[in-house]
């Protein structure tokens, strides 16, 4: 390894889910030292205090995920619709402001939240999870803009058909309907690996330049196609 992120502090949320994993996994291999939380803030205030005890910070790494709670759209539930903006929205806001405070007083900073793609395609039965993944690459988008001149890139990997536990577990991976269906859907023909997300997130931690604001898709082409 090159050790391209050898004596930067790295913070990851949710480490033992969603891309958790295959990101420490390929920061710490560039030399990262990565600091972990695997709870589950629900709440702007419990995303900031996730960053107390970080006295300095490089790179923000927001991975955050919840289950997309399917219904029509008269049928949402208001449960169902909270929960979805109390873990992925509220603790997003909050861990990038503790983030944001910490960047500015150090001169800059990087910010990475893996998201979603569904809000850039939609997907019919899913407007609840598509309006709270759609509210986190908004504010991501708006905030980068703002912080660029204070040298804080921030981006969101956008992702979809990537292999992880929350949405495509191994027992989903198994099924020829899905796959059946995902081959007609996805250009890319498969499902991708949890290593682009790392692969990605480790570009934007280290190499990116001039791109504040930008989200990323990564799902095979599917945000692409009809």
């Amino acid at each position: 390894m090159s050790q391209r992120l050898a004596g930067k502090t790295v913070f990851l949320t949710h480490a033992d889910r969603y891309m958790g994993p295959a990101i420490q996994a390929r920061f710490e291999a560039e030399g990262a030292r990565v600091q972990i939380s695997t709870e589950r803030p629900r709440s702007a205030e419990a995303g900031e205090a996730l960053l107390n005890e970080v006295e300095s910070l490089d790179v923000l790494v927001a991975n955050l995920a919840f289950p997309p709670q399917p219904a029509l759209v008269d049928a949402i539930d208001d449960a169902d619709w909270h929960a979805l903006f109390d873990h992925l929205v509220h603790p997003l806001m909050g861990l990038v402001r503790g983030a944001v405070k910490r960047m500015k007083a150090a001169g800059g900073g990087r910010i990475i939240a893996v998201t979603s793609a569904a809000p850039l395609r939609g997907i019919p039965k899913n407007g609840a999870y598509c309006a709270a993944r759609g509210a986190q690459n908004a504010f991501l988008r708006a905030a980068g803009l703002e912080l660029a001149r204070d040298h804080i890139a921030v981006a969101a990997i956008a992702q979809n058909y990537i292999e992880n536990d929350t949405y495509y577990p191994p027992e989903l991976l198994k099924d020829e309907r899905f796959l059946s269906r995902m081959r007609e859907v996805v250009p890319a023909q498969h499902i991708g690996d949890p290593s682009a997300t790392a692969d990605l997130a480790l570009f934007l931690a280290t190499e990116a330049q001039f791109m504040p604001g930008q989200i990323f898709p990564l799902a095979g082409g599917w945000t692409t196609t009809l």
